[in-house]
């Protein structure tokens, strides 16, 4: 049987032969856990999203949330699977049980939600968005506020959201004009508008609990005057029960591309003079506390990309065993007039391409997991900020590298598919319309690639960036004592050590006169940086199946052999030109910041 939403044997390679998570049934934080334990959650995850949430994902896009006197209404069909969703705590799978959790590893709920979102994200996301609101009330909320909010937002019964964009004020948050004024009973009148809020309306969840960045009355301009605010769109008695409506109303959706299941919503806070919230955290911490929340969201974003390009590929690689046409380059007369696409070498060539980034990516976000992981279980204070430092710098790259390659596999899906896939008929349209915005929202990838130029490369004065270097330099040590694995190790070796001589060109640049040209080749040099860090997943995955196949049971050498594969063709066929581009990041053109603008032509 074809395999549906992921691959679960490449998910368990990933787990369980790359990455050794078994390994963390061993601590005391996860005591009394095992790899039968971990199977579990992921089975249950998978049968849930096949039965359940991928038949609603069509009426996700073709029905869609409906807006009317300030309601927002979800297809009828989502209610069941969500109460569900629930009733399973798929909603905050790696948080303490004390507050709704299931207390399980990072890696493993990332594992478990490949499944859940994978079949249908609009729909899950309902249910998961609290998870970023509680975890901030959780991180930095007094008692009393975690004892309000905290588990209603961690099992999902109450929702959850980000509200940070105004009109004139979408990634220069620190233009924002929205006020809060304090009272006398220590709450704080919030009056202000937003726009492009996810979930921030819906009929789903009983209470909807928004985290608002506004400017205290007196506050300084920009993000040093930020503070951020716990607004119920129902207010929350002190003693948990639900009190009368906020103020908070909902004045319009948008009408979008795709994720037509979810609530994109216009939202107005205190415009009769009714909206309350509290503090979270003190004054002036806004914009500390909110990019906690949007290095998690960050990476879900990279994983959106992730998940929509697993089940794209897996329809492609499906439908190209399937579908005859053409006879084969090279077959004699008398052979069949008609043949599976996927015998044609073009056709093949964009499989390959599609099978390493889903491959390479989901080892890069599962890796960045299990460092998580790690901070968790580990008391040493100098491991936990080593961990945290390399999922920070690995942060821009799942979130551009995850949502811009996702969408290209969305578009060669189509492609595969030929003029089938531009129809409804088939699903490849449909994720690539809904996947198209992650690479917008959360931070543009542009401003990922500004992040890594301008600050994530300088991290400790460049050591964590010179770490993620020894680190593929220790694989390229491995591989090349690994049969057969000699040369690709030699050509991924001459792409890290130019990486590391344009990292020195671009880190100087930034930081001279020409700091607009540096900035100007921010965007390539991510991604030529990421299509290195691609290579690394993969000779990686490699080197771990060389090693295994000696000994592999037949029903394995196959796997093995396409991780042998994959890495071949993305080291001889796809990083070439990522070294195309660090040649020509050296050279550093200033044509796109010396133009004058009225050359743009179209005046």
């Amino acid at each position: 049987m074809a395999q549906q939403i992921a691959d679960r044997r490449d998910i368990d390679f990933v787990l369980y032969e790359q990455l050794d998570t078994e390994k963390l049934a061993k601590e005391p934080a996860f005591a009394g856990l095992d790899r039968k334990a971990f199977d579990m959650i992921i089975n249950e995850a998978r049968n849930f999203a096949i039965k359940e949430l991928l038949p609603v994902y069509v009426d996700s896009d073709r029905i869609g949330v409906h807006f009317e006197n300030g309601k927002v209404t979800v297809p009828e069909s989502f209610h069941k699977p969500f109460k569900m969703l629930l009733e399973n705590e798929f909603t905050s799978m790696c948080e303490d049980p004390e507050w709704g959790g299931q207390g399980l590893p990072h890696i493993i709920d990332r594992a478990a939600r490949e499944y859940l979102s994978g079949a249908c994200g609009a729909l899950v996301a309902y249910g998961q968005m609290g998870h970023g609101t509680g975890k901030m009330i959780d991180l930095h909320g007094t008692q009393k506020q975690k004892e309000l909010y905290l588990k209603n937002l961690y099992t999902g019964k109450w929702g959850g959201t980000m509200v940070l964009t105004e009109p004139n004020a979408g990634s220069d948050v620190g233009a924002l004009t929205t006020s809060a004024k304090k009272n006398a009973d220590g709450t704080y009148s919030i009056t202000g508008n937003k726009i492009f809020i996810t979930n921030g309306e819906h009929n789903l969840s009983e209470n909807i609990i928004h985290p608002v960045l506004a400017r205290v009355e007196g506050a300084p301009a920009g993000t040093k005057g930020i503070s951020i605010f716990i607004v119920p769109k129902i207010w929350v008695n002190d003693d948990g029960s639900l009190g009368q409506p906020n103020d908070v109303v909902c004045t319009g959706i948008e009408e979008k591309c795709g994720i037509h299941g979810s609530a994109t919503c216009s939202l107005a806070f205190g415009g009769k003079g009714q909206c309350k919230g509290y503090l979270l955290g003190q004054e002036g911490m806004g914009m500390k506390i909110m990019f906690m929340m949007m290095n998690e969201a960050r990476t879900d974003v990279g994983f959106q990309g992730l998940f929509a390009a697993s089940r794209a590929y897996l329809y492609a690689v499906n439908y190209a065993r399937e579908r005859l046409q053409g006879k084969e380059l090279g077959s004699a007369k008398d052979a069949p007039d008609q043949v599976p696409i996927i015998k044609h070498p073009d056709v093949r060539r964009m499989l390959m391409w599609m099978k390493c980034y889903v491959e390479g990516l989901r080892s890069m976000i599962y890796y960045a997991e299990s460092l998580f992981d790690k901070i968790h279980c580990s008391k040493d204070p100098a491991v936990k900020k080593a961990c945290s430092d390399e999922a920070e710098l690995l942060t821009p790259f799942i979130k551009s590298l995850g949502s811009d390659r996702g969408f290209d596999i969305c578009v060669q899906a189509i492609q595969v598919y030929g003029g089938y896939g531009y129809i409804q008929e088939y699903p490849v349209e449909q994720l690539m319309r809904d996947t198209k915005i992650a690479s917008l929202y959360e931070g543009t990838n542009g401003i990922q690639a500004m992040d890594f130029l301008g600050r994530k490369m300088g991290l400790n004065g460049g050591a964590v960036f010179m770490n993620m270097l020894n680190q593929m330099n220790g694989i390229i040590k491995k591989a090349k004592e690994t049969e057969g694995l000699k040369a690709m190790a030699d050509e991924f070796q001459t792409a890290v050590h130019r990486l590391g001589e344009v990292a020195m060109i671009m880190g100087k640049r930034a930081m001279s006169a020409e700091f607009k040209t540096a900035f100007a080749h921010a965007t390539p040099f991510l991604n030529a940086t990421g299509d290195i860090i691609m290579a690394w997943m993969l000779l990686w995955r490699a080197q771990v199946a060389a090693t295994k196949l000696p000994k592999a049971a037949q029903k394995d050498v196959a796997f093995y052999k396409g991780q042998i594969k994959s890495a071949d063709f993305f080291i001889n066929t796809v990083l070439p030109g990522a070294l195309g581009t660090m040649n020509a990041i050296a050279k550093g053109s200033a044509a796109a910041v010396e133009i004058d603008e009225a050359s743009f032509g179209g005046l």
